[in-house]
């Protein structure tokens, strides 16, 4: 039985007067996709705070419509790669890479079950020019070509950062050639992070951003780290379907076509991508030109995106149905069959309860009322057994990297308590 006091007060104690921190000390910032998740359990006895939560990530919003994946709203000595590092040099200081588009979806939710119709209604008004924005950013300088399949910059803008889908294509970008300290590892064990290798990479790749002063047409173009990512795929197709309704009640009636064509043409593209022997959609490396073939939960949420056709849908329900057989803690995030498949390493093994809700919410909008129940009781397991954990072991249900969570905490108000 989910513990509701006690969720709520893990959101209270990691409001920061207007943004909710993930947990102290690990990320003492506000994260883009941590914060929208986080303002639906804000929504569910604080509506006004969950608006003030949108209102405070979109105020951080470059002027290309890009929403950076991490606001930097004061100092701390306990996060690396701070401001510094990544040298945005923008009103508030921020990353310089997005995080998986969630937002739109989060605000419908919260438009369409207010009880304050007014201060809804007044919320969306202020927001909706800025998702619209937002949503034309990622069309815009995501897909050049006009290919249908957005492509992403870095393992970190996956929100998956070192799943095993990223082993390739990240392996061949070069290492940093400084010296620097992880922050994360005085929080967390290292068995539960990802390794230096991948880190040294992931900076090289801030670096290359910050070399080339943020010029899209040259990231586009020359990042040695270029993939079509699943999940980034599936969860803007199901955004935009959401900012769609938002629009009609907005009155953006001149964004509703041109966003209804980008989803068209995802629709169709996204088929290159189906691997029907794996059952399911494949993440792609375009500078390889090759499918990653690793399953792991990203390639299941075209079920969230509204994405998979009947056939699809019934395979990638069968293989939920068999991942589940191999944990009593929910899916995990990497197929438990892979041999690199770690139970405890952040994204390459462990349960993750927000990942688990869109993947219930897909298998239920497909008809999969069933399975998806059983997806919501085994990620209800690992916070019954653990608390309000980061992610939590695939294999025992034991909670790993930070505690006190927000978004597991909201997604148990949210979804599990409901």
């Amino acid at each position: 039985m989910i513990d509701v006091d006690s969720a709520r007060q893990v959101l209270r104690d990691n409001d920061r007067g207007g943004h909710t921190v993930p947990t102290d000390g690990l990320y003492p910032f506000q994260w883009s996709w941590d914060s929208a998740i986080t303002a639906l359990g804000w929504f569910t006895f604080d509506e006004a705070r969950a608006w003030q939560e949108a209102d405070t990530m979109f105020a951080g919003q470059w002027d290309n419509g890009m929403l950076p994946h991490i606001l930097f709203h004061g100092d701390s000595g306990t996060y690396f790669p701070g401001p510094d590092i990544w040298g945005s040099n923008t009103v508030v200081p921020s990353s310089a890479i997005s995080q998986p588009p969630v937002w739109a979806t989060a605000i419908r939710r919260m438009v369409e079950t207010a009880t304050d119709r007014e201060l809804a209604m007044s919320s969306l008004k202020r927001l909706l020019p800025r998702l619209v924005d937002y949503h034309d950013w990622w069309y815009r300088d995501r897909d050049r070509a006009g290919s249908g399949l957005v492509r992403s910059y870095h393992p970190w803008e996956s929100g998956m950062d070192n799943s095993p889908a990223w082993d390739e294509p990240l392996a061949r970008v070069p290492e940093i050639e400084w010296s620097y300290q992880r922050r994360d590892l005085g929080h967390v064990d290292q068995e539960q992070r990802p390794h230096k290798a991948q880190y040294d990479r992931y900076l090289y790749l801030v670096d290359f951003y910050k070399k080339h002063d943020f010029d899209s047409d040259v990231i586009y173009r020359d990042c040695p780290y270029r993939v079509i990512d699943i999940g980034i795929v599936a969860i803007l197709q199901r955004a935009g379907r959401d900012l769609i309704e938002l629009c009609r009640l907005g009155g953006r009636d001149d964004a509703i076509h041109r966003i209804s064509d980008e989803l068209e043409r995802t629709e169709a593209a996204i088929q290159r991508l189906w691997s029907p022997n794996h059952r399911c959609f494949f993440n792609f490396d375009i500078v390889a030109d090759t499918a990653l073939e690793e399953i792991t939960t990203g390639t299941v949420l075209p079920l969230f995106g509204g994405l998979a056709n009947e056939e699809q849908a019934d395979a990638m329900a069968a293989l939920v149905d068999d991942w589940l057989s191999a944990s009593a803690f929910g899916v995990a995030s990497t197929y438990p069959e892979s041999p690199r498949y770690e139970p405890q390493r952040y994204w390459r093994g462990p349960v993750w309860v927000h990942i688990n809700w869109m993947i219930a919410e897909g298998l239920r909008d497909y008809g999969y009322t069933e399975l998806a129940d059983r997806v919501k009781q085994a990620a209800r397991e690992c916070i019954d057994t653990s608390g309000f954990y980061e992610y939590f072991d695939a294999t025992s249900g034991a909670g790993c990297g930070g505690g006190s969570f927000s978004w597991t905490a909201a997604v148990a108000l949210y979804w599990l308590a409901n």
